[in-house]
């Protein structure tokens, strides 16, 4: 098999669990026939081929077995049934310090998991000193990593798995620690292991990293392979699924009551209610509010968010620039002439506040959802707009 390729045909994975806590092993021996088990498939029948040098996201929601097919191909454990072949050498960052001894410094971990991966000590002594300044840590390299904070162990892990030189690159939430400014230099390592031809598999629930590491995503449902294909489709079809199972959830709201919401009305440029948009098209908030008696009108704020309560954006506006002097209750309008949004599912969070202080009189979230369908023009999470012209031309050709 090719360096870097993976092939998995029919691949299961069964867990036998005992409820039972507390047994010891006089018991376990002797009554092992008494003792009740569970039987938890984490995978069931995944079949899937990544080629050398693919960057694969797997996505889905916690217990849909993300973490077991990346634990079975890096042959921590074997396939209960089907086949599974992998080429290549394999670094692994499935778990917060990983393959480290807790009492051996950062140092001496580093040439503990190259011994492990069967390279030389004179390989890793070439590589120590990239190691230890991309890992930020050359105050700490010969202190145990138990002394370690979550950030440092990470910084740590992330620096040995990509340094390493592996064919095949794993990598499970690997951003769910460690500040911004190392989260990009990760992201800087990744496409250049992307560039010189390595297979990436990378588990994250967050989609635009997703997006941005990986040209294709597998979702898992239950154990199961539910979509495989672009990036782009199977995030917004994983993002729809969820909106689906929130859909039922109670609508959050919260705030001292003397203003409420009392109606929201999603409108096209026909003046009619709607849930679905063209990118670029016209969007219209409308907003029915009701004042308590001798409260002043509000400042009225509108949010823009994705599918998983990320912030897009956000417009504010105060009763005084709108005009509204009195009166218990009135009609807000928010108008999107060119809806900048490209493709997806998106939700509005709407808030009422006192203008004066930040007192927050209503709050819904989410207050509404809404679809936005691209034109032939749009990829994406945003619509971009400018003007493409030849050099020397004075004439720009104005396009979406």
């Amino acid at each position: 098999m090719k360096p870097g390729a993976i092939v998995a045909e029919g691949v299961s994975r069964r867990f036998r669990v005992y409820p039972q806590r507390d047994v010891t092993l006089k018991e376990a021996i002797l009554r092992r026939r008494h003792l009740r088990r569970e039987e938890i498939w984490a995978l069931r029948d995944v079949s899937l081929t990544v080629e050398p040098g693919e960057a694969v996201g797997v996505i889905g929601r916690n217990g849909s077995g993300k973490t077991t097919l990346l634990r079975l191909i890096g042959g921590i454990f074997a396939p209960t049934s089907g086949r599974l072949e992998v080429g290549g050498d394999i670094g692994s960052l499935l778990g917060l310090g990983a393959g480290f001894h807790p009492d051996f410094t950062g140092r001496e971990n580093v040439y503990m998991n190259g011994a492990v991966h069967g390279l030389k000590r004179s390989y890793v002594r070439e590589r120590l000193n990239e190691i230890v300044a991309f890992a930020e840590l050359e105050e700490f390299f010969d202190v145990p990593v138990r002394t370690y904070s979550s950030g440092m162990y990470m910084r740590l892990g992330f620096a040995v798995a990509t340094h390493l030189d592996p064919d095949i690159l794993l990598l499970d939430e690997v951003f769910a620690v460690g500040d911004e400014a190392f989260q990009r230099k990760c992201f800087g390592k990744i496409l250049e292991l992307r560039e010189r031809g390595r297979t990436i598999l990378f588990v994250s629930h967050a989609a635009p990293a997703v997006e941005r590491v990986c040209e294709r995503a597998v979702l898992l449902t239950g154990g199961r392979v539910a979509q495989d294909g672009s990036s782009r489709e199977v995030i917004k079809h994983y993002q729809e699924l969820l909106a689906a199972e929130e859909a039922t959830e109670q609508r959050h709201t919260w705030g001292t009551g003397e203003a409420t919401i009392v109606g929201v009305r999603l409108e096209g440029s026909d003046g009619e209610e709607r849930r679905q948009f063209l990118s670029g098209g016209p969007l219209v908030v409308r907003l029915s509010i009701e004042l308590s008696p001798g409260v002043a009108p509000p400042r009225v704020a509108v949010e823009f968010r994705d599918a998983n309560g990320g912030l897009l954006g956000a417009s504010e506006a105060t009763a005084e620039e709108l005009g509204w002097r009195s009166g218990a209750s009135r009609e807000v309008c928010f108008e999107v002439p060119r809806l900048p949004l490209s493709d997806g599912l998106f939700r509005l969070s709407l808030a009422l506040g006192d203008p004066k202080s930040t007192r927050q009189y209503h709050r819904l979230d989410p207050a509404a959802e809404f679809t936005v369908y691209p034109d032939e023009h749009s990829r994406g999470w945003f619509r971009f707009e400018g003007d493409w012209s030849l050099v020397g031309d004075k004439r720009p050709a104005r396009t979406a």
